[in-house]
């Protein structure tokens, strides 16, 4: 039994029940289920926006002088424009307050990034803001991820607000999560949830750390955040138009070869407008045209998405771009599917190869009884794809030494590799 394991056994601290306090206010009795306490205001009320070199040459010195780990988020308008950049980045440190930047006005943040570089970050979903941050020249070598680390720690409910709730015992006002943040000026009460959203990041960090410890997963968490921190940016995706939704009812080739022109076009239009694709033309339009084929404007007109409010000009270039997959030669239409890079699709393993599905049958099983026993969720103990790369194809010696190579080639962390190489051991081997 691992150090995990024999502490899933006790009693959870705050993986389950009602609202925690820590650090901030005492806990409440054991016979009392205590309503969380509203977060309203920053503690030193709303900071001004940080929209000029001056004022960032202030808060990089500021910050600068800061002690203990930096508190960081970043706001997108996501749905609203082109891209995932940032358009509000929000900071706390001890001895520095919070900061609110506006990345449009200091599109340069590299300076900033350089005097907390060595400072851990801590970011709530650091994966969903690392690339936006990058972008800007912010870019951690050391993290922390209270959302990951809720996840490592067993929480059923790993979204900021809910992690705060619990651990905390503190409510934060999530209103404004998905609106417009290139919105100029920001009102002043999205900037008070900005703020918010960072006010109590160093507390749940804390509070995480002790429990991770407490299960004995802090290594484990600490892997994990070195893992990501070191990750390199991702590729680009290859043929993103393949993942316009709907993408399942075309078959035919010149009928994706209308999905990818129209796919194309969108998105040079999106780019140019610094706009969300989908305010462009949606993808249900896209696919109603490419099962259609339309051969005129007129008939373009009578599809859903394609009505009366959109001008002539840009029925024209949908219309053009249909006519420019209709035109292509057959050696030039897209090939159905994706060029399989791993295993193929689990379902089709029992026709394809009976004992490499037994085998990923029995992998399944042991990770999960495994994955609930140390209260984790099993993506996080071991990623799907992984165990499906070591079934389909397995070492030619399956030793537990070799097992642990092939999970370690395929990303693996070590603490991962130790927990899940003995159980795929045995899976191979049936």
């Amino acid at each position: 039994m691992t150090d995990a394991q024999e502490t899933a056994a006790e009693p959870a601290l705050r993986t389950t029940g009602g609202p925690r306090r820590q650090s901030l206010v005492s806990l409440p009795p054991d016979d009392v289920e205590a309503a969380p306490i509203p977060l309203l205001e920053p503690r030193e009320g709303i900071p001004p926006v940080v929209a000029t070199d001056e004022a960032l040459a202030e808060v990089i010195a500021a910050f600068a002088a800061g002690t203990g780990p930096v508190a960081v988020d970043a706001e997108r308008a996501s749905g609203y424009r082109y891209g995932q950049r940032a358009y509000l980045v929000q900071l706390r440190r001890e001895g520095a307050g919070t900061a609110l930047i506006d990345p449009v006005g200091c599109p340069d943040l590299s300076g900033l990034g350089e005097v907390l570089s060595g400072t851990e970050w801590i970011l709530h979903a650091a994966t969903q803001d690392l690339p936006c941050l990058r972008e800007i020249g912010m870019i951690p070598t050391s993290l922390f991820d209270t959302e990951l680390a809720g996840r490592l720690a067993g929480f059923p409910r790993v979204g900021l607000g809910a992690m705060v709730e619990n651990v905390l015992g503190y409510a934060l006002e999530k209103g404004h999560s998905a609106v417009d943040w290139s919105t100029r000026p920001l009102p002043e009460p999205w900037l008070r949830y900005a703020a918010l959203d960072v006010e109590l990041l160093v507390d749940l960090r804390d509070a995480l750390e002790k429990e991770l410890d407490r299960q004995g997963k802090l290594d484990w968490a600490h892997q994990e955040f070195e893992a990501i921190a070191a990750a390199p940016p991702a590729p680009p995706r290859k043929d993103p138009w393949r993942r316009t939704s709907g993408m399942h009812k075309v078959r035919r080739r010149r009928q994706m070869a209308a999905v990818r022109e129209l796919w194309t076009t969108r998105d040079q239009v999106a780019q140019r407008r610094d706009v969300s694709p989908g305010k462009v033309l949606s993808d249900t339009a896209i696919v109603e045209a490419s099962l259609s084929l339309p051969a005129t404007v007129q008939a373009l007109t009578a599809l859903p998405g394609f009505g009366h409010r959109m001008g002539r000009r840009q029925l024209e270039q949908w219309q053009a771009a249909v006519d420019r997959a209709k035109a292509l030669p057959d050696t030039e239409l897209p090939q159905p599917g994706q060029p399989l890079t791993g295993p193929p699709p689990p379902r089709s393993w029992a026709d394809k190869d009976p004992e490499a599905a037994a085998r990923l049958s029995a992998a399944r099983a042991a990770v999960s009884e495994l994955a609930e026993s140390i209260t984790m969720p099993q993506e996080n103990l071991i990623t799907p794809d992984t165990v499906r790369r070591v079934c389909w194809e397995p070492p030619q010696d399956p030793t537990e030494e070799n097992v642990a190579a092939a999970l370690t080639g395929h990303g693996a962390r070590q603490w991962q590799v130790d927990l899940v190489a003995p159980l795929l051991t045995q899976a191979l081997v049936i």
